[in-house]
């Protein structure tokens, strides 16, 4: 054989291999593409559920007081929930309702009382036949007994259809140093709310929560926020999985006490990101026997 005709042969099998790699090449990527997408799948399914407990450990102490909170933390929750109300003197107070009459033995608005004068009540429930008096805490008072050890999925509203709130929050964060996303959370049902979070905070992770009967699938996927709280009454799982390719995580609440383990279970199904718990031991075992 001669020199030019081993270069020729060179030359095919050289053109030949190029050919066979750029097959192979097209073909990984379009089976590549299928197989990355099958596994973000798996991993967003497999990716554990988070456990928020709701205004603490609420089926066990009055709901979103200290005592809620330390039997929370001991259980070894993702996050502590806490909703907020402002006093007549700006202070931020871990309560749900705007009313203190169901969960305290005063009654009216906490915005018409001083931090002092809100101090003269006491959260009142009964546990295992015994009745139980906690004193309402400030959000201070909560990040100073957990610091860093906790994480915190907080819940801003308006304060007399006014955006009070937000700077007090941020400014508080930051003053005890867990101003970040590995330690806190925000979420709110007011746009106008998140819109000033995202101002004073951009790097904290927003929730828009949806109230029960108004979730709109279209509406949440165009929501401009990561992650979206719904109701599970209003979930189905072609709405979890539409959101979730979206690129959103799923927060369950719930508001019936009587279906909430049904519901847990059903929701839990479905490949939702974390769940609004009032019932933590339950929901432990429930994620634990998967």
């Amino acid at each position: 054989m001669t020199k030019w005709q081993i270069i020729v042969l060179v030359g095919c099998c050289l053109l030949v291999g190029f050919v066979l790699a750029f097959e192979l090449n097209t073909l990984g990527k379009e089976t590549s593409g299928l197989t990355e997408q099958g596994e973000e799948e798996l991993v967003l399914k497999d990716k554990p559920v988070q456990i928020y407990a709701h205004r603490g450990a609420k089926d066990r102490a009055n709901e979103a007081t200290l005592a809620a909170y330390d039997i929370a933390a001991k259980d070894g929750v993702d996050a502590l929930e806490i909703d907020l109300r402002m006093t007549k003197d700006g202070v931020l107070v871990a309560m749900h309702d705007k009313m203190i009459d169901r969960t305290t033995d005063g009654i009216g608005n906490v915005e018409t009382y001083t931090l002092e004068q809100l101090k003269r009540f006491n959260t009142v429930g009964v546990f295992n036949g015994s009745e139980m008096r906690e004193p309402i805490p400030t959000l201070e008072e909560i990040l100073q007994r957990y610091g860093k050890r906790e994480t915190y999925y907080i819940e801003t509203r308006l304060v007399g259809d006014q955006l009070k709130m937000e700077e007090t929050l941020i400014q508080l964060l930051n003053d005890h140093d867990v101003l970040a996303s590995q330690f806190v959370m925000l979420q709110s049902f007011s746009d106008a709310s998140l819109a000033r979070l995202t101002e004073l905070a951009p790097e904290i992770p927003l929730t828009k929560l949806i109230r029960r009967g108004e979730f709109k699938l279209d509406e949440a996927l165009q929501s401009p926020y990561q992650t979206i709280g719904a109701e599970a009454g209003d979930l189905h799982e072609a709405d979890v999985q539409a959101l979730r390719t979206a690129g959103k995580a799923v927060h369950v609440y719930f508001t019936d006490s009587d279906t909430e383990r049904e519901e847990q279970q059903r929701v839990n199904e479905y490949g939702i990101d974390g769940l609004f718990t009032d019932q933590i031991e339950f929901t432990k075992k429930l994620l634990e026997t998967e």
